[in-house]
C-alpha cells in the first residue's frame, strides 16, 4: 500500500450487515478498474449485528480495506475517526447503501473537477434527479433544508447527502474542530468550512431512495434546531477559530 494514496474512501456502517457485502463489492469493482492508489475505511459504529464480521470477511482479498471500530454511536463519530485516520490526498465520505451510484466519484475528483476544497454530493441543485423516494420523504427533507438554510448556511441546496469529498488538508482542519457527533455534523462542518474561507462545490447528482434508514423525521428535526443553535453558540465562543 502506498504510504499516501491518491482517495481514500471512508463509509461509516452501523448495522449494515446486509448492506456492506453489495456495497463492498462494487466499490472495489469500481475502484480497482481506476488508474489511481486508493483505500477504504470501514468505520464499525456501534453495530449490534454481524457489520464488523462482515467487513472483516473482505480484508484477506484486498489489502486496501481497513477497518476502524467506533464503539460509540453517531454516524458523525464514526466519519471523523475516518477522516482523520485516512491517508489519501481527498477523502471521501460514502454512505453504505450507496445510493449515489460508485461510478460518480470520479466527478468530485481532478481532473473531472478542480478549484475546491470541498464538494458536496447535491439532490437539489440543478441537474440533480431523485429515484423512488416517498413524497412526503421529499417535503420534509425540503422543510429542513429551509430551516438550515435560513438559520445558518443559505444559499446552500443540500447539507445532509452523505457523499462529500475533502482535500487531505482542509479534512484534518475540518474534522480537527468538529464538535457534533450525530446527524448535524454536515452542517457543522459546512458552516466552519465557510467561516474559514473553504471553496465549496455542490455536485448535482443522481440519487436512489432505499429503505432502511435510521433517521426519525420529527426527533430529528428538532435536535438539528437545537444543534444549529450549538453552533452558533460555539462560534461565538470562538471555537473554530482555534488552531487544530
Amino acid at each position: 500500500m502506498v504510504s499516501q494514496p491518491f482517495l481514500s474512501l471512508i463509509i461509516p456502517a452501523h448495522n449494515e450487515e446486509e448492506r456492506l457485502p453489495d456495497t463492498l463489492g462494487q466499490v472495489f469493482a469500481f475502484l480497482s478498474g481506476q488508474d489511481y492508489s486508493f483505500e477504504v475505511l470501514v468505520v464499525e459504529n456501534a453495530s449490534r449485528d454481524r457489520t464488523l464480521e462482515v467487513a472483516r470477511a473482505f480484508l484477506a482479498d484486498h489489502p486496501n480495506l481497513r477497518i476502524i471500530q467506533e464503539a460509540q454511536a453517531g454516524k458523525g463519530r464514526a466519519v471523523r475517526r475516518g477522516m482523520l485516520a485516512a491517508r489519501g490526498e481527498y477523502r471521501f465520505m460514502c454512505d453504505a447503501d450507496l445510493s449515489m451510484p460508485i461510478e460518480h466519484i470520479n466527478r468530485f475528483l481532478p481532473p473531472a473537477l478542480t478549484d475546491f476544497d470541498l464538494a458536496i454530493a447535491s439532490r437539489e441543485a440543478p441537474g440533480a434527479i431523485r429515484y423512488n423516494e416517498p413524497e412526503y420523504r421529499h417535503l420534509g427533507g425540503r422543510a429542513v433544508n429551509l430551516m438550515v438554510r435560513t438559520l445558518i448556511l443559505p444559499g446552500m441546496h443540500d447539507t445532509q447527502c452523505g457523499f462529500k469529498c475533502f482535500r487531505a488538508a482542509v479534512a484534518e482542519d475540518l474534522f480537527g474542530h468538529q464538535t457534533l457527533t450525530n446527524f448535524s455534523f454536515d452542517i457543522e462542518l459546512l458552516y466552519i468550512a465557510r467561516r474559514r474561507g473553504y471553496r465549496i462545490r455542490e455536485i448535482p447528482i443522481p440519487w436512489y431512495f432505499y429503505p432502511g434508514t435510521t433517521l426519525n423525521p420529527l426527533r430529528d428535526a428538532v435536535q438539528m434546531l437545537l444543534d444549529i443553535f450549538t453552533i452558533h453558540r460555539n462560534a461565538r465562543r470562538g471555537l473554530y477559530d482555534l488552531p487544530r
